[in-house]
Parts: structure tokens; sequence; C-alpha cells
């Protein structure tokens, strides 16, 4: 399998560091519109350097493109390399639009290729472990969810994502990566209310998700945070809670209510994640389901839903009023 990447910057290197690692996979190109960026790409992996798209398109051998560009750009080569025949791995978020998203998802049905978006935190060995918790029953029908996530602001080491309109902000880009986990963990979301405060130096945003089964999440961000990137997520249900903070020691502990009449004590099981990169595992997956045409933990239809709640927040916080997902797109 031929794969190329757009985008050699932070991000983008993680994906051309994941594919050089994979044995059944060879990296015959990489593309950045800043020459020294990819030559350095290049130079680590072997594969063949570009400024250009077009050129890249035009001359390179592969069969998947990785884009890993600012988000605002994603549609423009998704789109372009669908109509070349190119199966896209898009990073996250897919676009930020829910009418991008959408069109991004027809080049690929149209033109025939497959179409993957990178909501790594699905791959996380302890999230997928809260997930399993769920799906097994032993916390009970969920009640209440907490989730936060942040960390420095990345506008200090690219300027593009302090401009909503390049990047969509602290919903779009880093919200998303929660909006998306509970809405696979949880099910579908009814509506979204949000506040967000935003100056030079600090973004933060409150957004809370009501689900079709009756759950409620509350979700917080921050960039501008002066310690270290860190999550927290809590998930409570009639029989049992479950926790993850990234600062402490054991990943993720998982607390059970005795039953009744039982002399039992509560049973606290910790877990840790596993050695291999979560991008590793995702890419690695997305790659086995072109191979195999099986379908991917993440869809498309995935991608456009969270798109879709991550709009609906960005309209009531704008608003100040609740947002209906039946109502997704209206008065924004």
């Amino acid at each position: 399998m031929k794969v190329a990447v757009i985008g050699c910057g932070s991000m983008g290197n993680v994906h051309v560091s994941a594919f050089h690692r994979m044995p059944d996979v060879e990296l015959t190109a990489v593309c950045d519109i800043v020459k020294e960026r990819a030559w350095f790409a290049a130079k680590r992996t072997e594969a063949k350097a570009f400024t250009s798209f077009e050129d890249m398109l035009e001359q390179a051998e592969f069969d998947v493109i990785s884009i890993v560009v600012p988000s605002y750009l994603h549609k423009e080569f998704a789109v372009k390399a669908a109509r070349a025949g190119k199966h896209v791995i898009s990073e996250k978020p897919a676009s930020l639009t829910i009418a991008d998203t959408k069109d991004m998802i027809a080049a690929c049905e149209e033109n025939q290729v497959r179409f993957f978006v990178g909501h790594v935190v699905r791959f996380f060995p302890d999230y997928t472990q809260l997930k399993q918790v769920v799906e097994q029953g032993k916390l009970g029908p969920l009640g209440v969810i907490h989730a936060k996530r942040g960390g420095s602001h990345p506008g200090g080491a690219s300027n593009w994502f302090s401009d909503p309109e390049k990047s969509g902000g602290i919903i779009f880009d880093l919200m998303i990566h929660d909006i998306d986990y509970l809405r696979w963990t949880v099910g579908e979301v009814e509506s979204v209310y949000a506040m967000q405060y935003v100056t030079e130096e600090l973004e933060t945003a409150f957004v809370t998700l009501e689900f079709q089964n009756g759950a409620v999440a509350s979700l917080e961000g921050i960039w501008g945070y002066p310690g270290a990137f860190h999550t927290e997520i809590e998930l409570a249900g009639s029989k049992g809670v479950a926790r993850n903070r990234s600062k402490d020691t054991s990943s993720l502990s998982v607390v059970q209510a005795a039953k009744p009449g039982s002399n039992r004590p509560v049973v606290e099981i910790p877990e840790s994640p596993g050695l291999h990169s979560p991008y590793d595992l995702e890419l690695a997956h997305f790659i086995s389901c072109i191979r195999t045409g099986q379908q991917a933990i993440v869809t498309g239809e995935d991608a456009l839903a969270a798109i879709t709640i991550a709009s609906c927040a960005v309209q009531s916080a704008k608003s100040g009023k609740v947002v209906k997902l039946a109502d997704a797109g209206k008065g924004a």
C-alpha cells in the first residue's frame, strides 16, 4: 500500500512516522508549502518531497493520501484526491461546516474511494476500556457524564489556530474529541447548550449535551492552561462510576457499587493503556479497512455527526440558547 502525506507540521510528522514504521506500507511522497518541512520529512523516510499538491498527484505513485493541513483546507484536498482516485484519510475535524463534510463524503462515494477521519480518542486504550465498561452494563443506564481536556494555546506554535475561520476554535479543534467519543459511547445527541470565553491568550468553552436516552454530559475545554496537557472523563450510572484522569498514575479506574445485601466492599479496578501509539493503531486500522473492505471504527457519517454537534455548540454559544440537533445549521 503506497501512501502520501500532505502537511508536514507537528501532526503531519506523526502521520509520516506512523506510516514509515508500518512494514506493509510504503510512504512514497510528502508535501508541504514550506519547503524545509517537506524536505525534512522526506530525508528521514526516503519519500519524495513536494511543495505542490498538484505536482505530487501528477508525479508520485500512491493509493492513499493522509491530509494533515489546517482544518479549513481539508475539504479542498480531500475532494481533489478523491477525484484522482485516492483513498482519503483526514485529520479531525473533517471540515468546519456540515455542508463541506457532506461534500467530502459525496466526493469519495462518487469516486469509489474510502474516507476516514482521525478521531483518535476512539483508539486510546483507556477510553476504549471505558466504552467496554459501559457496554458490559457495569455502570447501568448512564445518567451524568463529565469530560474535560486542556493545555497550552496552540496558536503560539501555529497562528492559524487563533483564527476561528481556519481552525473552528476550541470546540471544533479540541472538544470535538470528547464530542465524538461520547456520541460513540453514550448514543445520539438531542440538544446542545454552550458558553464560550475568548481572549488573545485564553480560550475556554463549556458544552452541555443532552442525549436521546436521557443522559446529560458536561464538557469543558481550555486553551491557555499554564500546566501540562490533561484530560479527564467520568461516566456515572445507576450501578457505578468509571473515571479516567490523565494526571493519575493509574490511567483508568472502575468503581462499582455493591449489590444490595452484599457484604463485599466497593471494588476499584485500575487498568493501564497499551504501549502502542493510538495514532499508529488508528492509521493501521484505516489501511486494513482499505485492504479488506471492512467498515472502519470511525465512518464518514460519524465524522459528520461530530461536525453537526460542534456546529450546534458554536451556534448555541453565539445565541445563548439551546440548539436542537434537529435544527442543526438553522440560523447559523
